[in-house]
C-alpha cells in the first residue's frame, strides 16, 4: 500500500490503485488485508481503475475507537473521493456485507458484486452466530486474542487438528495481531441472517456469486441476496470454492462492472 487517505474521523486508510477507467474498490473479508484481494487487481486493471485497501484495524491502515460499521462506510467514502467521487464495489465473504451496507447507505456506488457473503440460512446457524458473538467479545475484552482467532476458525468449519496446526505455525502471531478486527466483521454481519429489509433498499445492480463446489448453504445465501435486491442477479462459478481463483472470477466481474 503506497498511498494514504484520511477518513472522516481522522483514521489513516492505506490503499493503492492500478489501471485507468471507471473505479472499482475491492473489499476484503475477515482476517485479511488488501493483499488478499490484490490478485484480482491485475486482470481488472486492464479495463478499470482498481483500488485495493487495508480496512481499518489491519495492515497499514490505522484504527480509531470506538468502532462502528458507519466508520467503515466513511472509509469507503474517502476512497471514492480519491478516485473521482463514485465507484463500483466488490466484496468477498464478510467484505460483501460491508459493500452491501455501503450501497444501502447512499454512497455513490455504481454496481456491487459480492462473493459468498456468509449469511446464516437456518435457525441453528443463527444461534451459533449469536454464541460466537458473545464468546468473541468476551475473549477480546479479556485480551485472549488467540482464543478469539480459534473461535473464528471454528466458525469457518476448520477441524481442531487444523486449528492446532495453525497455532504452531509462524503465521499465528500475525493472526493474533488482527484478532480485534474480527469484532468489526462480526458487526458488519449484523445478527448473521440475511438483512432483507436493508437489501430491498438497494436500487443499483447487484451480482451475488457463489462457487459451485462450496457448501449448499453458501450458495443458498448468495441466492437469497440476489432475490432480496430489486436489481439482483445470482451466478455460480463452476469448480470454485470459497477460495475462488482470481482468473475465474475477474472476467465475470469485468463483464458486470462494464454494463
Amino acid at each position: 500500500m503506497d498511498k494514504n487517505i484520511l477518513s472522516r474521523d481522522g483514521t489513516s486508510i492505506a490503499y493503492e490503485s492500478a489501471g485507468r477507467g471507471p473505479a472499482v474498490v475491492l473489499v476484503s473479508g475477515a482476517m485479511s488485508t488488501g493483499a488478499t484481494v490484490a490478485p484480482l487487481a491485475a486482470p481488472l486493471s486492464e479495463r478499470f481503475q482498481v483500488v485495493v485497501y487495508d480496512r481499518r484495524g489491519r495492515g497499514r491502515s490505522g484504527d480509531t475507537a470506538p468502532y462502528a460499521v458507519e466508520r467503515e462506510v466513511e472509509d469507503l467514502a474517502a476512497l471514492f473521493g480519491a478516485v473521482g467521487g463514485e465507484a463500483s464495489l466488490y466484496g468477498t465473504s464478510s467484505g460483501g456485507a460491508l459493500a452491501l451496507r455501503a450501497a444501502a447507505s447512499g454512497l455513490p456506488v455504481r454496481h456491487v458484486a459480492v462473493y459468498e457473503t456468509p449469511y446464516a440460512m437456518s435457525e441453528e446457524a443463527l444461534r451459533e452466530r449469536a454464541e460466537y458473538t458473545e464468546r468473541l467479545n468476551a475473549a477480546l475484552a479479556e485480551g485472549r486474542r488467540g482464543d478469539a482467532v480459534e473461535l473464528f476458525l471454528r466458525l469457518t468449519g476448520l477441524s481442531e487438528s487444523v486449528i492446532e496446526g495453525a497455532r504452531q505455525s509462524p503465521m499465528w502471531a500475525g493472526m493474533e495481531s488482527m484478532a480485534p478486527s474480527l469484532a468489526y466483521d462480526d458487526a458488519v454481519m449484523g445478527d448473521g441472517g440475511v438483512p432483507r429489509e436493508l437489501l430491498a433498499s438497494i436500487q443499483l445492480p447487484v451480482l451475488s456469486i457463489a462457487g459451485e463446489a462450496s457448501p449448499a448453504w453458501m450458495r443458498d445465501a448468495a441466492r437469497a441476496i440476489a432475490e432480496a435486491v430489486p436489481r439482483g442477479a445470482y451466478r455460480t462459478l463452476e469448480g470454485q470454492t470459497h477460495m475462488v481463483e482470481p482468473d475465474v472470477l475477474a472476467p465475470v466481474l469485468a463483464e458486470f462492472f462494464a454494463r
